[in-house]
């Protein structure tokens, strides 16, 4: 069912080649789901990388900024920026750690945590919209074999791999 923002759209039709590959499909829907997720998070502001750094120091409070850098594949230096910016907002704050000075430990600020909550909202509102052709059980069972292909493909759980290509302008989206 499409969303009030999101026209509706005739059924896929199979060209006459035949099914598409599940590598194909796989990158269609990565591809659109992506793209939407960047138009809602730029309604909160953010860009889908600053979205997903927010929720690595949320499910991770006190990482330092090397620990977020090594989870994400980033360099240091990227870490940095990604942190300043959001810290001039007033989303994250950094604090030296207790167990070594050189380091600093991230945590959400009020602010921080409360736009995490509403960017939890649109990321649970988004997995909806987009799996809305599924029942309850199909989406699980797509979860746990889409899971089981990431595993095996050496993904990182819970860490998009755009990340690893970020180099300037580049951002993971979805």
């Amino acid at each position: 069912m499409p969303s009030a923002d999101q026209p509706a759209r005739p059924p896929s039709r199979v060209p006459s080649g035949g099914r598409p590959g599940v590598a194909f499909l796989l990158a269609q829907v990565g591809a659109h789901a992506a793209g939407r997720f960047a138009t809602r998070v730029s309604e909160l502001d953010l860009t889908p990388a600053q979205a997903g750094l927010l929720r690595a120091v949320s499910t991770a409070p006190g990482s330092s900024q090397q620990q977020l850098a090594t989870r994400l594949g980033l360099l240091p230096s990227r870490v940095v920026a990604f942190v300043d910016a959001l810290e001039e907002r007033g989303l994250v704050r950094r604090e030296r750690s207790s167990t070594d000075r050189r380091q600093y430990a991230l945590h959400l600020t009020d602010d921080g945590q409360a736009l995490m909550r509403r960017l939890s909202r649109l990321a649970r509102n988004h997995d909806r919209d987009l799996s809305g052709a599924l029942t309850a059980p199909e989406r699980e069972q797509l979860a746990e074999l889409l899971q089981r292909v990431a595993a095996h493909q050496g993904l990182t759980a819970g860490v998009h791999p755009g990340y690893r290509q970020l180099d300037g302008g580049e951002r993971p989206a979805g």
